[in-house]
């Protein structure tokens, strides 16, 4: 490996909560537990939902109900990613990401002791 990628860390978000916030905050933890690892391979974590959350928030409503945008979020950002971690549970959205991953010929790692370190300066 000779540059750090930029990691996709894809799992269920809203995927079997029922909508209730606090198992969507548990699932997101989950995904972010990934990030430090990934860091520490000398990599970039990203979760579609550190940039789809904030994107939420500052659309009307109108705006937000128009289509779906973590989804849409998650298919611009993965135009800019490396590779995907696919970490385990059911979820439409990380199977969607692991498919545009794999049109993109994308590595797609299914653990983290598959990815390799990056090169250090």
């Amino acid at each position: 490996m000779t540059k750090p990628l930029l990691i996709l860390i894809a799992g269920p978000y809203r995927s079997g909560t029922g909508g209730d916030p606090a198992l969507i905050a548990r699932n997101l933890a989950t995904l972010e537990e990934a990030a430090g690892p990934i860091f520490r391979l000398g990599h970039v974590p990203m979760i579609g939902e550190w940039a789809a959350l904030p994107i939420l928030r500052t659309l009307d409503a109108a705006e937000a109900e128009s289509g779906d945008v973590m989804y849409e979020t998650a298919h611009r950002l993965l135009q800019h990613c490396d590779a995907v971690l696919r970490l385990p549970g059911a979820s439409a959205g990380a199977d969607q990401d692991i498919a545009i991953a794999t049109e993109r010929g994308l590595p797609v790692y299914r653990s983290l002791e598959e990815i390799p370190a990056a090169a250090t300066p």
